[in-house]
C-alpha cells in the first residue's frame, strides 16, 4: 500500500484505509511509505503539508495543527491547519494564511502550561485527551469558541513535541477527533494512535530539520557566491552589475526554450534541478575575474594603468609651450609663429584626450598623426632628449577600438580559463555536476574559433550555448561603459543577428531569443527607456520567423 499527494493531502493507493486484525501492521507500512517521502520532498511547505497530513492518516484523525517554534523560542506559530469534515484547509500550498495569533510559550516570565500545544512544547511530553470538554488543567477557552462558531465538535485531542536530531523540539503536532473506521463515530486517540505518531513526529522533525539545514547551506552557498560577484563588481565601476546581469538574461532564455513546443529545440525540458543548476553556473560565470588585475578589467582609457597617463601627455605639452614661449623671448620666434605653435600644441593635446577614450573606432590617418606627434622632442627630468611619446603610450593610443591592447585583451580573455579551473578544482555534488561546463562556455562559439576549448555547437550543452548569447546581449545593451553608450535593442539585436550568421551563435536559440522576445523582457528590467526602441523582426539579419 502507497500513499500520495493531492490537494487536500495523502490519500491511499490499492485499498481503502485499514481496518481489522491487521490495522497496526498495515499502519505501520504506511509509516514507512510516509517516511520515505518526507525525505523526498525539498520545499518547506509541501514538506510541513505532508507531515500533517500524513499525521491524519495513521491516526483517522478529522483534524489537526502543525506548529513550529520562533527562533526565540517564546511562541508557537501556526504553520498548517487542516479540519477535513469542515473542509477548513489553511497555511501550507492552499495560499490561505492562518488568521491565529502565535500561542505565548510563556505568560509574566512564567510557562505557559495551560495550553495543551505550550505544554507539549515546553515538557516534551506528550498528551492524550479523551475529551476536551471534560478535561481538566488545560485551558480549551479557544477550542470552544472555536466550535460555537462553525458548528464543530472538538473532542479528542492528541499533542505530540517534535524533536530534532540533537533532541531539541522544533514543533508540535496537534491531532483532534479520531475517527471510528467502522462507525465514524469520534473516538479516542489509541495508544498504538500515539506511539504512531510519535515516531512519525520523530521522523518528521529529522527530515525538517534537515531540509532547513540544506536550505541554510544553499543560502549560504549562493550568498558566498554573491559575495565574490560584488567584489568583481566593486573592482570596476564600468562593470559593475554584469555578473547579475547575465545569469537574468540566461534564465529568461532558457526557460522561453523549455517553452517551446516546436522546432529542433522542442525537447529540451528543465526540472527544478536544472533551473537551480544553471542559476549557480550564471552566479559564477565570471567567478575568474578575481584574477584580473584591476588596471586591466578597470581600465576606462587608453591609457589608463594604475592612473590615467594622460595627465602626464599633458604636462609634457606645457613643458613645449613653454620652450615655445622661451624660444619667442629669445627672439627665435616672431608672435605670429608663437601662437601658431601654442595653438597646434593644444589642438594636438585635445586630439590625444579624444583619442585616450577610445570611444570610436580609429582612422589610419588618426593613428598616423598619433604617430607624428610622438616624433616631438621633449627634454626629460633627467636632460635627456627623448621622444615625446614612449612606444607603449602609441601602441595604447592607436588602439583601433575600444580601450585595450592585444596583451590586455588576452588577460581578460584569461578569465575565462581562471573560471573553468576554478570550478572544475570544486567537489561539485551531483545535482550541480553540469556547472563548469555551462559557466565555462560562453566565450566559445557555434563554429569552434571561439575560446579556450575552441569547441563547436554540438560539444555544447544548450545551457552553455544560452550563456553565450546573454554574455553578448548584456555587453552591447550595458549602458555602464565609459567607452561606449549602450545600444538600443534594435542595434543590439541587428548586431546579434550578424553573430548568428557568422556562426558566433548558436542559431537556434537566436530565433527563440527573437520569437519568444526575451529582448524585450530584458529591456523592461535592465535598459533605460531610450534604449528601448521599436523593433522590425523582419529587418533582423539571419532571423528566422
Amino acid at each position: 500500500m502507497g500513499l500520495i499527494d493531492t490537494s487536500q493531502g495523502l490519500r491511499f493507493i490499492g485499498g481503502s484505509a485499514p481496518t481489522g486484525a491487521d490495522d497496526l501492521g498495515q499502519r505501520l507500512e504506511q509509516l514507512n511509505a510516509i517516511g520515505a517521502s518526507l525525505s523526498a520532498e525539498r520545499d518547506i511547505h509541501r514538506l510541513l503539508e505532508t507531515i500533517l497530513t500524513a499525521a491524519k492518516t495513521i491516526t483517522r484523525a478529522d483534524g489537526g495543527t502543525l506548529y513550529r517554534l520562533s527562533d526565540d523560542n517564546k511562541t508557537l506559530r501556526f504553520e498548517i491547519v487542516r479540519t477535513s469534515s469542515l473542509r477548513y484547509y489553511l497555511g501550507g500550498t492552499t495560499g490561505n494564511p492562518v488568521p491565529f495569533y502565535p500561542i505565548q510559550l510563556y505568560r509574566d516570565g512564567k510557562p505557559n502550561h495551560g495550553m495543551v500545544a505550550a505544554y507539549s512544547a515546553l515538557t516534551g511530553n506528550t498528551v492524550n485527551i479523551a475529551d476536551a470538554y471534560s478535561a481538566e488543567g488545560f485551558d480549551f477557552s479557544g477550542t470552544r469558541a472555536f466550535d460555537q462558531k462553525t458548528g464543530y465538535r472538538s473532542k479528542s485531542f492528541l499533542s505530540v513535541p517534535m524533536r530534532n536530531y540533537e533532541r531539541q523540539i522544533i514543533g508540535v503536532l496537534q491531532l483532534i477527533n479520531a475517527m471510528d473506521p467502522a462507525s465514524g463515530e469520534i473516538v479516542p486517540f489509541s495508544a498504538s494512535d500515539q506511539r504512531l505518531l510519535e515516531s512519525l513526529a520523530s521522523q518528521a522533525a529529522v527530515a525538517l530539520t534537515n531540509r532547513m539545514l540544506i536550505n541554510q547551506l544553499e543560502q549560504l552557498f549562493e550568498s558566498f557566491i554573491n559575495l565574490i560577484n560584488n567584489a568583481i563588481d566593486e573592482k570596476s565601476p564600468y562593470t559593475g552589475g554584469h555578473c547579475q546581469r547575465v545569469p537574468q538574461l540566461t534564465m529568461l532564455l532558457a526557460e522561453a526554450v523549455n517553452d517551446t513546443t516546436e522546432g529542433p529545440l522542442k525537447d529540451f525540458h528543465m526540472s527544478d534541478k536544472d533551473r537551480y543548476e544553471l542559476k549557480i553556473a550564471g552566479l559564477l560565470h565570471d567567478c575568474g575575474k578575481v584574477t584580473t588585475p584591476v588596471h586591466v578589467v578597470d581600465k576606462a582609457t587608453k591609457l589608463e594603468t594604475i592612473f590615467d597617463r594622460i595627465h602626464l601627455i599633458d604636462t609634457r605639452f606645457e613643458v613645449l609651450k613653454r620652450d615655445a614661449e622661451i624660444e619667442a623671448l629669445k627672439g627665435r620666434l616672431d608672435d605670429n609663429q608663437l601662437r601658431r605653435r601654442l595653438r597646434e600644441l593644444e589642438e594636438d593635446r585635445k586630439f590625444l584626450h579624444a583619442c585616450n577614450f577610445g570611444t570610436e573606432r580609429m582612422r589610419e590617418d588618426d593613428m598616423e598623426r598619433v604617430r607624428r606627434i610622438a616624433r616631438y622632442r621633449w627634454r626629460d627630468m633627467q636632460g635627456h632628449d627623448v621622444s615625446f611619446l614612449t612606444e607603449d603610450e602609441v601602441k595604447n593610443l592607436t588602439i583601433r577600438s575600444g580601450t585595450l591592447t592585444e596583451d590586455e585583451r588576452k588577460i581578460i580573455n584569461h578569465h575565462i580559463v581562471a573560471t573553468i579551473r576554478m570550478l572544475e578544482a570544486l567537489p561539485w555534488p551531483n545535482h550541480l555536476a553540469n556547472v563548469p561546463e555551462y559557466a565555462g562556455g560562453h566565450h566559445e562559439r557555434m563554429d569552434g574559433k571561439g575560446y579556450p576549448k575552441g569547441l563547436k555547437r554540438e560539444q555544447m550543452s544548450v545551457q552553455a550555448r544560452c550563456m553565450g548569447i546573454a554574455d553578448i546581449f548584456e555587453a552591447l545593451t550595458a549602458k555602464d561603459r565609459p567607452y561606449k553608450q549602450g545600444k538600443t535593442l534594435s542595434e543590439s539585436l541587428e548586431i546579434l543577428g550578424k553573430f548568428k550568421e557568422n556562426g558566433h551563435i548558436d542559431p537556434d536559440l537566436f530565433d527563440i531569443f527573437v520569437r519568444q522576445k526575451v529582448y524585450r523582457r530584458y529591456a523592461e528590467m535592465f535598459l533605460d527607456p531610450d534604449q528601448i526602441d521599436e523593433v522590425d523582426e523582419s529587418k533582423i539579419p539571419g532571423y528566422r520567423p
